[in-house]
C-alpha cells in the first residue's frame, strides 16, 4: 500500500509551526490543507483530549464566523498524534498566508470567557471532556513562542 504523504515527513525534524501538508484538486477548485503543530511530535508531550476538544470547539466556531474565511472553510479539527491541528481551506494558500487569521484565532482562544460554544449535551458526543484552562494556556504559548515571530523555518516542513 502507497505511503501517504503526511508519513513521509521527518517528524523527528518537524518543529512547532504552520506548514502546508498538501493540496487537493477537487474539480476546478484547490484545497489546501494546512498542518498547525501546538506541541514538537516525539520531543514534547503530546495535549491531552480536554485542551484539545476545547480549542477544536472554540478555533472552529472563530474561523468558520471569520468575515474572510468563513466560506472557504472545509474543516478544523485535531490530529490523531494530539501534537496539533488540520485546517483545510478551499483556495490555493501557503502557509504565511494564513498566519493573520490564526494569530486572531489563537487570540480568541488565549482570550475567551463563558460557555464553550457547543459544549452541551445536545450539542456534542463528548461534551463533558473541556479542559478550557489549558486550552487558553496552549494557545498563548503558541502565540508567544511561535505565531508572533514566525519565520521561514516554522512555515516549511523540514528536509
Amino acid at each position: 500500500m502507497k505511503q501517504i504523504t503526511s508519513f513521509t515527513i521527518d517528524h523527528m525534524k518537524l518543529l512547532r509551526g504552520v506548514y502546508v501538508s498538501r493540496k487537493d484538486n477537487i474539480g476546478s477548485e484547490i484545497l489546501t490543507t494546512f498542518d498547525i503543530r501546538l506541541t514538537r511530535p516525539n520531543f514534547e508531550p503530546v495535549m491531552l483530549t480536554g485542551e484539545i476538544h476545547a480549542m477544536e470547539h472554540l478555533a472552529a466556531t472563530y474561523i468558520r464566523n471569520h468575515s474572510e474565511f468563513a466560506d472557504k472553510t472545509i474543516y478544523f479539527g485535531p490530529m490523531g498524534c494530539r501534537t496539533g491541528f488540520y485546517l483545510i481551506l478551499g483556495g490555493n494558500y501557503q502557509s504565511k498566508d494564513i498566519i493573520p487569521l490564526l494569530v486572531e484565532t489563537f487570540e480568541f482562544i488565549r482570550d475567551f470567557e463563558g460557555d464553550i460554544p457547543g459544549a452541551t449535551a445536545e450539542n456534542c458526543g463528548n461534551y463533558s471532556d473541556m479542559n478550557l484552562t489549558l486550552a487558553k494556556y496552549y494557545a498563548d504559548k503558541f502565540l508567544i513562542e511561535v505565531l508572533y515571530k514566525i519565520d521561514d523555518e516554522h512555515l516549511n516542513y523540514p528536509e
